[in-house]
């Protein structure tokens, strides 16, 4: 089964694909490190997706689609895998469906961590590191005993510039751009399942396997 997830950024994406790959004993791709591994490797593919974005230009499409299907010609991908971070548009996701439909392979199911712009914000723009040990913290769910100072060390706290409210305000208005026709491509595809990214770490895991059970619902 080649599974996609999608969620906003601070929707538990990478944690549920994690989950996820280790209950059905998938491999989890996430196409940030494949462009990490493919830069430190200095491999064809990388040094290529390097002269673009030394440019300041985004990748094209079919070199990333590339690097996927590198990986997933691997043996450990054999019974299929989940993808975490890609497609992020429909042209990556009409390419990525032409490359697998010629390996005789397709996207079986699509998972959106469902989660309002609201509590994202809240999530997102609440993150703090410590300057010294760069331990994190969250004024809501984590935070520290004395405002300001981290528990460890004492060192101050500070916002990184992606993770004050404005930042992530444009961030998710980027993303939601992005993912709204996304989610219509693979909705009339029928292939879509929304699960309610609100509720905690284990019973969104849980709504996700659902979902992906045969007959699991599909909206």
């Amino acid at each position: 089964m080649n599974i996609v997830l999608l969620g906003a950024p601070g929707a538990g994406k990478g944690t549920q694909a994690a989950i996820v790959s280790q209950r059905l004993g998938l491999p989890h791709i996430a196409s940030g490190d494949l462009f990490r591994q493919a830069l430190e490797e200095k491999s064809e593919l990388g040094l290529l997706a390097k002269s673009y974005m030394e440019k300041g230009a985004l990748v094209p499409d079919e070199i990333t689609v590339q690097m996927i299907l590198q990986r997933i010609s691997a043996s450990d991908c054999d019974s299929g895998c989940i993808f975490d971070g890609f497609p992020r548009t429909v042209g990556q996701a009409e390419a990525l469906g032409k490359a697998l439909t010629d390996q005789g392979k397709a996207i079986d199911k699509v998972i959106y961590i469902k989660v309002a712009e609201g509590e994202l914000l809240k999530r997102l723009s609440g993150r703090w590191l410590c300057r010294k040990c760069q331990t994190p913290y969250h004024t809501v769910s984590s935070p520290p005993r004395v405002p300001g100072k981290c528990d460890k060390c004492g060192g101050d706290l500070y916002q990184r510039p992606d993770d004050t409210e404005e930042t992530v305000k444009e961030r998710l208005k980027v993303y939601f751009a992005q993912t709204t026709p996304l989610l219509d491509y693979y909705r009339r595809e029928n292939k879509l399942a929304e699960v309610n990214g609100k509720l905690g770490i284990e019973a969104v895991a849980e709504q996700i396997i659902n979902a992906l059970e045969p007959g699991g619902r599909i909206e």
